[in-house]
C-alpha cells in the first residue's frame, strides 16, 4: 500500500534553525496530509535553542527534532520525497544529491536567524519573524488544490510561494 501522505524535505546548510522550524510547522499544520523532514548539507548536529523556544511559543511540538544530513534522504530506503524546499540561499546554490522520484523543488529563502548578531531580544524577534514567514508559506502550500493541479502547475505554485 502506498503512503497517502505527501513527503516534503526542508533543506538548509546547517539544519539547526530554519529547516528545523519548517519541518515542525509542516508536521503540525499539515498533519494527515504531509510528513515533513529537514536536513542540511553540512549539519551542525545541534538544534538551535531559540528555534525550539520559538516553536514552543507557537505551540508546535519539538519532540524528536534533530540536526541531520541530507544524505539520509538520498540513501536506499529513505522516504520518497514529493517536495524538496530550500530555506537558505547557501543551500539553494549547492549541488544537491539526486532525490529518488524527481520531487518538485523550490527555494523559500528566509533570513538566517542562527547567525544573527544582536541582543537576545533582537535574536528572539528574528526567530519569531522567520517562523511566522515559514508558517504563512506552509499555510499557502496547504491551501493549494494538490489533486487538481498537474505537476508543472503545482511546481510553479510552490515556487511562487517562496517569492512572497
Amino acid at each position: 500500500m502506498t503512503d497517502p501522505l505527501l513527503h516534503v524535505l526542508f533543506i538548509c546548510t546547517g539544519n539547526s534553525a530554519r529547516s528545523i522550524m519548517a519541518e515542525a510547522l509542516m508536521n503540525t499544520l499539515g498533519r494527515g496530509r504531509f510528513r515533513a523532514f529537514s536536513a542540511g548539507s553540512r549539519p551542525g548536529g545541534v538544534v538551535h535553542p531559540l528555534a525550539l523556544a520559538t516553536l514552543t511559543t507557537l505551540a508546535v511540538p519539538v519532540d524528536g527534532l534533530r540536526s541531520k544530513s541530507w544524505d539520509e534522504f538520498a540513501a536506499p530506503g529513505a522516504p520518497k520525497l514529493d517536495f524538496v524546499l530550500t530555506v537558505c540561499d547557501a543551500a539553494a546554490g549547492e549541488v544537491c544529491p539526486v532525490w529518488p522520484g524527481q520531487p518538485i523543488s523550490a527555494h523559500w529563502g528566509v533570513p538566517d536567524a542562527a547567525s544573527f548578531v544582536g541582543t537576545e531580544a533582537q535574536k528572539s524577534k528574528l526567530f519569531f519573524d522567520v517562523a511566522l514567514t515559514l508558517k504563512r508559506r506552509i499555510e499557502l502550500m496547504l491551501a493549494l488544490p494538490m489533486q487538481s493541479l498537474d505537476k508543472l502547475s503545482l511546481a510553479h505554485a510552490v515556487k511562487d510561494i517562496g517569492r512572497h
